[in-house]
């Protein structure tokens, strides 16, 4: 393929690798293809690039955001809000970022860098809340001349952008490569999971898929316990109104993005930080893919599906495409407890004992050396 000058950060966005996780899929027993979309390879590092780059377009198209006096202002988990900050320092509009306290120290430091102003909310503020980043957002947008919230959560931009770009992108690269005897493939995408947090990644992927290219692909959503995403509703409540750690996706509200209809989603599956975060250290190092946390949950749901009675016929079937959002990277959560234990708190290895035996005897003999009178 012929690389060209790309004319600003914005080219960037979007074009992301389809990634073969056969070191997980052979480690797990399945037969069929694990496939991960891997989308911290984007410009703002993860899949809400998409949605930031298409609304803000969209705006200048119908006229709503005004060069020298728009000023956007958004709710956001954190990574729109860093999509919608590079979008707007090329194109030079002001940028205010309402952000629940829980989400990590290194969105809002990308979110400063990039030019936005941020303001945090308490996480344990109900939506609805005057005092969620919700309510203060609109307090800010009815206060500040030439304010406007693009909302990812009710802008039909926003599974747009995914129906536009993630899902042909996914499309392509399963139709493209070819079925061969030690890489067999249906050539279709059998089944897509995704974590859903507004809805609109997984709602736009969807009809992408199954309206040009697999109607009877099945697509499966996984929400974090204590959201009240998955259908039914009886899946919500054993854990209703449970904190949960991983970031960016799950809500205690239903998004208007969201499609709840079994015609978009097929299924759902529930899944807790501790397997989520379980499943980010199995792509780091299995994979080498340096993924954050909701990339985790939405592999750990991948694999529980897949040992369900709906799913056990696919994961045992050879050839069968089974594509997993990768929603963003560990960069933005590099602070945050949970990876510091995975990283540095982990059991030592089997290397990182025989390391210190090594140096341990090095030590041993040097102080033995040491201690030898010399020959006078």
């Amino acid at each position: 393929m012929t690389r060209q000058i790309l004319n600003s950060a914005l080219d960037a966005v979007g074009n992301t690798p389809l990634i073969r996780l056969d070191r997980i899929t052979k480690a797990e027993g399945l037969q069929c293809n694990l496939l991960g979309k891997v989308e911290y390879t984007s410009a703002g590092g993860s899949v809400k690039d998409r949605i930031a780059k298409r609304m803000v377009e969209e705006a200048e198209r119908e006229g709503k955001l005004i060069p020298g006096q728009s000023v956007v202002i958004e709710p956001t988990s954190g990574n729109t809000g860093i999509g919608l900050a590079m979008a707007c320092a090329v194109k030079g509009y002001s940028v205010i970022i309402t952000m629940p306290s829980k989400m990590s120290l290194e969105k809002e430091a990308a979110l400063r860098a990039l030019g936005a102003e941020v303001v945090r909310t308490p996480t344990e503020a109900a939506w609805d809340s005057p005092e969620s980043h919700i309510g203060v957002a609109q307090r800010l947008q009815k206060e500040i001349p030439g304010g406007i919230i693009l909302d990812q959560y009710r802008n039909v931009n926003n599974p747009l952008a995914h129906e536009f770009t993630t899902g042909p992108e996914i499309i392509e690269a399963v139709t493209s490569t070819p079925s061969t005897s030690t890489a067999p493939s249906s050539s279709k995408v059998d089944v897509l999971v995704a974590g859903a947090g507004t809805g609109g990644t997984i709602t736009g992927i969807s009809r992408a898929i199954k309206k040009t290219h697999n109607p009877d692909c099945i697509v499966v959503g996984v929400d974090p316990k204590g959201s009240v995403l998955a259908v039914p509703d009886s899946l919500n409540t054993a854990d209703a109104g449970a904190e949960y750690i991983v970031e960016g996706i799950g809500y205690d509200f239903i998004p208007d993005v969201l499609s709840r209809d079994p015609k978009d989603v097929d299924s759902w599956v529930k899944t807790s930080d501790e397997e989520a975060f379980a499943a980010v250290q199995k792509l780091m190092r299995v994979e080498g893919l340096l993924v954050g946390g909701s990339s985790g949950s939405a592999l750990a749901g991948t694999l529980r599906w897949l040992k369900s009675d709906e799913g056990k016929k696919i994961a045992q079937t050879k050839g069968a495409n089974v594509v997993i959002l990768l929603a963003d990277g560990i960069r933005n959560y590099m602070s945050k407890s949970w990876f510091l234990k995975l990283a540095l708190e982990a059991e030592p290895s089997p290397l990182a004992k025989q390391i210190s035996s090594v140096l341990h005897k090095s030590e041993t003999i040097s102080d033995v050396k040491t201690d030898v009178p010399s020959k006078s």
